[in-house]
């Protein structure tokens, strides 16, 4: 492609935003020009104005300025970033419908001279879901980051979802629930005998539920559903599933007792979580960047974790086992390290964001010298009997 140049005043006006903003974008790191002259002008391109177009794209669809930032860096071509976009979009756009037949709904209920409050409460929560389409984009996106990672460079070659599999013992389950399934990556690589079983693959994020739908055919019941508030009655299940989902709970007791509650006399809950050592490497590398970075908002194992799980989940089940999973990561190379480190829930786009080329210059620094990071892998399962 033989790339137009332009001024930073006309490429603003094709853009049809402000010089302001293109120096703004350009300050910050978002959007720099492609061409710098020796008198200091910014010299932009086509490529540039593509790039724009996206950020101005997900501005518009909410993203933050610090959740744009990863996503524009992203390797995507431009026939992929517009497939991106045309789904977010479709998203807002079946949300809006939503919204749009709830509000047609209300006018015929008050032709009637009644006011249904219930359709009211209804719309309100529609209408301050308006974040819904971004934060279901972001959930599914940064998962299947993370999961990449640990695919692509991890050295046990079982590989974590297989093993999980694997200490299942299906042969006394007929009725199995797995809460927050995430992408159903548990179940894509593996044949199961669905005849006369009954599974269920929950999440609390509609877009997660409506990916595994997409992925998994029929064959299983998707269902979006907190697991603090399960909507089966007691006894229903001969297990449980949940794979580093407890220590999101807003309340792990409560979510405990459900779980204990849909299980019936014989059910066993098959949980995973980690220790405080996991990806530990990953912590020491952005904290030798910028000691203020947090990957995580809270420390998710002090919630639930290695240490305290057995102690957390005795107070509900007779019986509790636990089960070590041996292996580590070996990376070679810095963008799946960096975008394992984005996709986290701490503070790390916002610090990071306006200093991606900084960064990525100094992982790519530590990997000359190390030439392989290996990051510790240091997680497991408990399974617990009724």
């Amino acid at each position: 492609m033989n790339d137009k140049m332009y001024s930073t005043g006309k490429f603003a006006k094709l853009a049809n935003v402000t010089e302001r903003t293109i120096r703004y974008y350009d300050k910050i790191g978002l959007l720099k020009p492609s061409f710098v002259l020796s008198n200091g002008y910014r010299q932009y391109t086509d490529s540039d104005l593509l790039k724009l177009q996206k950020i101005l794209s997900l501005k518009h669809l909410g993203f933050s300025i610090e959740e744009i930032f990863p996503i524009v860096l992203e390797d995507q071509d431009i026939k992929e970033s517009f497939q991106m976009q045309v789904e977010l979009l479709d998203s807002r756009i079946k949300h809006m419908n939503l919204i749009k037949d709830s509000m047609e709904a209300m006018i015929m209920t008050l032709d009637t001279g009644k006011i249904d409050w219930g359709k009211v409460i209804s719309l309100i929560q529609l209408s301050s879901d308006d974040n819904n389409v971004v934060d279901q984009y972001k959930n599914a996106k940064n998962l299947n980051v993370r999961i990449s990672l640990h695919d692509m460079y991890s050295q046990n070659k079982q590989g974590w979802f297989p093993w999980i599999f694997h200490q299942i013992d299906f042969s006394k389950i007929n009725r199995l629930l797995e809460v927050g399934c995430g992408n159903g990556k548990l179940w894509k690589d593996h044949n199961i005998d669905l005849r006369n079983r009954e599974i269920f693959l929950s999440d609390s994020s509609q877009g997660m539920v409506d990916e595994v739908r997409k992925s998994l055919g029929n064959d299983f019941n998707c269902l979006v559903f907190d697991c603090e508030k399960i909507p089966f009655k007691d006894g229903y299940f001969d297990a449980v599933i949940a794979n580093h989902v407890l220590f999101y709970a807003r309340d792990i007791n409560i979510a405990l007792k459900e779980i204990k509650r849909v299980l019936n006399t014989r059910g066993i809950l098959y949980c995973t979580t980690y220790g405080k050592n996991h990806m530990k490497e990953l912590d020491a590398l952005v904290k030798g960047f910028d000691n203020k970075i947090e990957l995580s908002a809270n420390k998710l194992f002090d919630v639930f974790g290695i240490d305290n799980g057995e102690t957390i989940l005795s107070k509900y089940f007779k019986k509790v086992e636990f089960k070590k999973y041996d292996d580590y990561l070996l990376v070679n190379k810095s963008k799946p390290i960096i975008d394992y480190i984005l996709s986290c829930h701490g503070n790390q786009n916002e610090l990071i964001g306006p200093r991606i080329n900084e960064f990525r210059y100094y992982v790519n620094g530590v990997l000359k010298k190390e030439k392989n990071l290996k990051i510790t892998k240091d997680a497991g399962m408990f399974i617990c009997y009724i």
